[in-house]
């Protein structure tokens, strides 16, 4: 079986767009590092992220949990269908790492990979915000990735080290083989699973925990 391979890395720091008076809803001013570009790397990883990429809402995004966003190399082909754009490439939707051979179906919370010289953890799905939306210039495109289940995840990294673009991962560890991110997608997007025990695992983020939380203690799981 081949190896899952890091086919881009992209980075970015936070960008500026529109103008103030836009009449237009989309070319209103905003920031957002969603904006990445490819490099071949090697590039220093460390617990706060790649060195050379950013995001602009500290509060959402970045942080521990989420110091590395990844996205399958696989679901390209799907969007570039769907969007009718054949140009679309990697990095488009804002991911650190474009990932060859793995899907939400294949990723696990609380996975542990090896991949060049760190080790990362999967510690969530993405959630796409308004900003991918804002990107693309379609109105409910962060919600037409959730429903699609293409969404990404997130890893924490537990070793530094230095990434380059053509990196195999190989997985070291897996604690939790029922719970792939697709199954976290479908308790937290679908309503579908169990709750009590996705909240269970200790290396899911403390933001899905704490969502997830509230759910119990209403109790609209």
């Amino acid at each position: 079986m081949t190896s899952p391979v890091i086919a881009a890395l992209s980075l970015g720091l936070p960008r500026s767009r529109g103008y103030p008076g836009a009449t237009d809803p989309f070319d209103e001013p905003w920031t957002s590092g969603i904006f990445k570009s490819p490099v071949d790397g090697p590039v220093a990883l460390s617990v706060g992220g790649f060195d050379g990429d950013g995001q602009a809402d500290l509060v959402n995004h970045g942080g521990g949990d989420k110091a590395v966003c990844a996205y399958s190399a696989g679901h390209y082909d799907v969007w570039r269908r769907l969007l009718g754009d054949a140009t679309v490439s990697y990095g488009a939707f804002g991911e650190n790492l474009t990932v060859e051979g793995l899907d939400e179906s294949t990723v696990c919370i609380g996975d542990v990979w090896s991949v060049g010289e760190v080790l990362v953890q999967v510690s969530q799905p993405r959630q796409p915000c308004w900003k991918l939306a804002r990107k693309w210039r379609i109105r409910r495109f962060a919600e037409q990735v959730v429903e699609s289940g293409r969404t990404g995840w997130y890893f924490r990294v537990q070793r530094e080290g230095r990434v380059t673009r053509g990196d195999s991962l190989t997985l070291v560890d897996r604690p939790h083989p029922l719970w792939s991110v697709a199954a976290a997608n479908a308790v937290m997007h679908d309503r579908v699973g169990d709750v009590g025990a996705l909240v269970a695992l200790p290396s899911l983020s403390a933001n899905w925990r704490r969502t997830l939380e509230k759910r119990l203690d209403v109790g609209t799981t």
